[in-house]
């Protein structure tokens, strides 16, 4: 009994990486939209956005950042896909005269429709930080 209730788990491991890669595989290529924050006090910025992702599990992000109009700051590292959720790892050095969240990076929804792509947070009760983007 044992070793078929082993033999069922590990089947379940391998479809459900499966579905993993499956995911991965689709956000491959570039992104483009328009990122929106809206702040606690009902302040909304919007920009036009463009995120790439790549087979390894890389992805770049556009930014403002050089003109001092973070919204979006940009970004690139590393990302990883866990259900409803993907974690952005940015590796870039910042300077802190903005509000970070404004960096892709950390935990957000995500949801795919077709080739459209929403990631979402609501981070630190200081605002919530949208990207809606389409496949290229």
């Amino acid at each position: 009994m044992k070793k078929l209730i082993l033999f069922f788990a590990l089947i379940e491991i391998c479809f459900s990486c499966n579905k993993v890669d499956d995911i991965d595989q689709n956000l491959n290529g570039k992104y483009s939209g328009v990122f929106t924050v809206e702040y606690s006090d009902g302040t909304k910025y919007s920009n036009s956005v463009t995120v790439n992702f790549s087979k390894i599990n890389s992805y770049t992000s556009s930014g403002n950042g050089n003109s001092n109009n973070f919204y979006p700051a940009g970004g690139s590292g590393a990302y990883v896909m866990k259900e409803s959720k993907i974690v952005f790892s940015d590796t870039n050095v910042w300077l802190a005269h903005f509000d970070w969240n404004l960096i892709l990076g950390g935990e957000y929804n995500y949801s795919i429709n077709g080739n459209e792509l929403t990631i979402s947070a609501n981070k630190n009760d200081v605002g919530f930080y949208k990207y809606e983007l389409k496949k290229e």
